[in-house]
């Protein structure tokens, strides 16, 4: 299996070096980081309806999430198309870099990525993963929700924008868009009704081809979860075409999940050189 199938299921995160979890930014009442004029009407907006979101997604609860247990099933898609009846999966994720999604009934197919580093076990022993594969991994977890959400915001250079009301997946929806300091941006699109997100969106340019390409996660059936809104449901999708679609069946936040199981120990490199007989 590729490492594509992992990507799927990493809409929360995907992996680069981050503060500890109490380092979250509060957000209700605060001044907006990036606020040097308090009159400035257009950040004042922004940083309000980013603050309903976080409130809407649980506030301090969704802010110092710990880890995170997963089941589903995960689709594939190619020009629109589902080309596969499915992969069920089961996935561990610990803040702020840690992730494992097992797949297949017998759960024998395993995806670790740790730190910035990817691992690959099949029935042949575990692997380096692909570097373009870990790559496209640390870029989603880069520009992840909660990577934005928890990190991005308390940076002290951040900028926020009110880019107004439009539709995003059939819902009255205002849009946010949120500068760090190295000058990456994603759009917000937030439900006008629950302040919760509906879409997500960022562009990266490719360091080979230089052609630029737009990401985007829609995020829908919320469903409050020990006090934290959880979409059950995640598209993926790649220059405006469906690429991947994730299923929950069920989640689990801060079981104590130990840095054990994101673990590996290389057994075989399949580009090594076969010694001469």
């Amino acid at each position: 299996m590729k490492f594509s199938v992992l990507i799927l299921l990493l809409s929360l995160v995907a992996v680069a070096q981050s503060p500890a979890p109490q380092q979250a930014p509060e957000p209700v009442g605060k001044t907006p980081p990036n606020a040097a004029n308090p009159q400035d009407a257009n950040a004042q907006k922004a940083h309000e309806l980013i603050n309903q979101a976080i409130q809407a997604l649980g506030g301090q609860a969704y802010l110092t999430i710990q880890d995170i247990r997963q089941q589903g099933r995960a689709y594939s898609f190619y020009h629109g198309e589902a080309n596969s009846l499915g992969t069920l999966f089961w996935r561990f994720w610990k803040w702020p870099d840690k992730d494992r999604v097992e797949l297949t009934k017998q759960r024998d197919v395993i995806y670790i990525v740790n730190g910035d580093k990817g691992y690959e076990t099949t029935f042949r022993g575990t692997r380096p993963d692909e570097s373009k594969s870990v790559t496209e991994s640390l870029r989603q977890r880069e520009f992840s929700l909660d990577h934005i959400l928890r990190l991005w915001l308390s940076q002290p250079d951040v900028a926020l924008f009110y880019e107004g009301q439009t539709v995003a997946d059939n819902r009255q929806a205002e849009r946010v868009t949120i500068m760090n300091s190295q000058k990456q941006a994603v759009m917000l699109y937030l439900d006008q009704q629950t302040h919760l997100p509906i879409k997500k969106t960022f562009t990266w340019r490719d360091p080979e081809t230089r052609d630029r390409n737009e990401e985007a996660e829609v995020y829908g059936d919320y469903h409050l979860v020990q006090g934290i809104n959880t979409p059950f449901q995640v598209v993926r999708e790649h220059n405006r075409e469906m690429t991947r679609q994730r299923f929950l069946t069920s989640v689990a936040y801060n079981s104590g999940i130990p840095d054990s199981l994101f673990e590996a120990k290389v057994t075989y490199d399949p580009e090594a050189k076969k010694p001469r007989p």
